[in-house]
């Protein structure tokens, strides 16, 4: 199973279609920054039903050694780039990340990189007999998809509609 690195945005959207307990099923060692931990605090103190870090004993907050100074002038927020910068000393751990931005520097870093979305499949293996209503549900929880990638996610998971 790979060891992962997340972000805000995985643990927030796989929390609200109340799946989170899926990933140490599927991943050994789940690290997030205290970055991610400061901004679900954030979304709490705001009203929103956010996952608290502390109630899940599989995760462990690390800190990363040091962000490359280029990366500070990148419009990307301090989970992004805590989860890069921790992702840049473990390379060949998992990296959990939405953002298309933070995703592009994770590839130019020749780093694995996993959306939300790609966790679904993986949980076809064992955890579900169908995705696609967690799909729908990631859908109804704010999460955006084009039609083809809707289509792709599915079609990994041998669920193809026409």
């Amino acid at each position: 199973m790979p060891e992962v690195i997340t972000n805000t945005s995985p643990m927030l959207y796989l929390y609200r279609i109340g799946v989170l307990e899926w990933l140490p099923q599927l991943c050994d060692n789940i690290r997030i920054p205290q970055a991610v931990v400061d901004e679900l605090e954030v979304g709490q103190r705001n009203g929103y039903e956010v996952p608290t870090p502390g109630h899940y004993p599989w995760l462990e907050v690390v800190e990363p050694r040091a962000v490359p100074s280029e990366w500070l002038s990148l419009d990307l927020g301090p989970g992004e780039l805590a989860v890069l910068a921790i992702a840049l000393d473990h390379p060949q751990r998992v990296v959990l990340l939405d953002d298309s931005r933070a995703r592009r520097i994770a590839q130019a870093a020749g780093l694995t990189i996993w959306g939300t979305l790609r966790v679904l499949p993986e949980a076809n293996q064992g955890l579900t007999n169908r995705i696609a209503p967690h799909v729908d549900q990631l859908q109804n929880a704010g999460m955006w998809m084009s039609e083809a990638i809707r289509q792709r996610i599915l079609a990994l998971a041998g669920e193809s509609q026409t």
